[in-house]
């Protein structure tokens, strides 16, 4: 298979197995290239992209950017903060407005879950959904997983726990929709209240002792609690939320084995990990910044091939 089953990346649940081997695959060359002396290819010297920032996003945009401007794409930054969003314009005004300035794909992160999927629906260009609310985020799960693969050769099989605000992360949702896809055992681990319902008809295990998680799994990914979506108070204090959930070196060295460590970012060092922990030698969340930029680079890359056959 040399070409995506979609024409937008909306949601790893709009994927299937076969899309992800074709990204991960084309993300093996990419990540070539990045460790080139010249990092750049012009294989997009032809598209424009214009990124549309609804909500604040420092990593995971200068990820994208990277990665479209190592594929040489015209590049257009757009942040809602300071735009007319603010004076009222609609969702589809603004991209209404900036396509009519011809562009091909638009990286897309907004507040509202569902927002990427109505806009495939009312404008013709190729959509990239970089987290939408609590819903999906894409390309940070793919980034994951392609991180477990280097790290331990594939996914299926491996034993993966999530652990920390599950409720409010769209982080958690894409990661387990990728690891299920790719065949790895999944945990979630949390407070309860931090817990959807919904979350065991995913086909994945609720784990509440943070201990009895790390003895279980192979991978820990440590999510960071997210304060800013939070309306009521989900536990008692951060202290202890961290006495229960947050993982440091004592922990990781009283396991007897070796796990690996990642994190999506941004880390609140202290609270949900250690920064003895993040610097160890089990943790792999630098490398995961390093594959972020490949994936993308792979993911719009595929994308604009099918933009470029219409």
């Amino acid at each position: 298979m040399s070409e995506l089953s979609v024409n937008h990346l909306l949601g790893i649940k709009y994927i299937t197995k076969a899309d992800i081997d074709l990204i991960f695959e084309t993300a093996d060359h990419f990540k070539e290239v990045i460790n080139r002396p010249i990092k750049k290819v012009p294989s997009l010297r032809d598209i424009t992209i214009a990124n549309l920032f609804f909500e604040n996003s420092t990593r995971t945009k200068l990820s994208f950017e990277l990665a479209e401007k190592r594929l040489s794409a015209d590049v257009i930054n757009f942040s809602a903060g300071a735009s007319s969003v603010k004076k009222g314009e609609t969702l589809i005004d603004t991209v209404n407005n900036i396509l009519s300035m011809k562009v091909d794909m638009v990286v897309m992160r907004h507040p509202n879950p569902g927002a990427g999927v109505f806009l495939s629906k009312n404008i013709k260009a190729s959509i990239v959904n970089a987290g939408d609310g609590a819903h999906e985020h894409p390309t940070q799960a793919l980034l994951d997983s392609y991180s477990i693969t280097k790290k331990l050769g594939e996914v299926a099989g491996k034993k993966v726990v999530i652990v920390g605000d599950i409720l409010h992360s769209r982080v958690a949702l894409s990661n387990i929709y990728a690891l299920k896809h790719l065949g790895a055992e999944v945990k979630v681990c949390g407070p309860k209240t931090l817990m959807p319902k919904y979350i065991e008809s995913l086909g994945v295990e609720v784990e509440l002792n943070l201990r009895k998680a790390l003895e279980w799994c192979d991978v820990a990914n440590m999510l960071r609690v997210q304060n800013e979506r939070m309306d009521i108070s989900y536990f008692p204090s951060t202290r202890e939320y961290t006495q229960q959930y947050g993982l440091d070196k004592e922990l990781l060295d009283s396991l007897d084995k070796e796990i690996v460590v990642m994190h999506p970012g941004p880390i609140n060092r202290g609270v949900e990990i250690t920064s003895d922990v993040a610097d160890s030698g089990q943790s792999i969340i630098l490398n995961q910044v390093e594959n972020g930029v490949a994936i993308r680079m792979a993911v719009i890359y595929l994308l604009a091939s099918k933009i470029k056959q219409q």
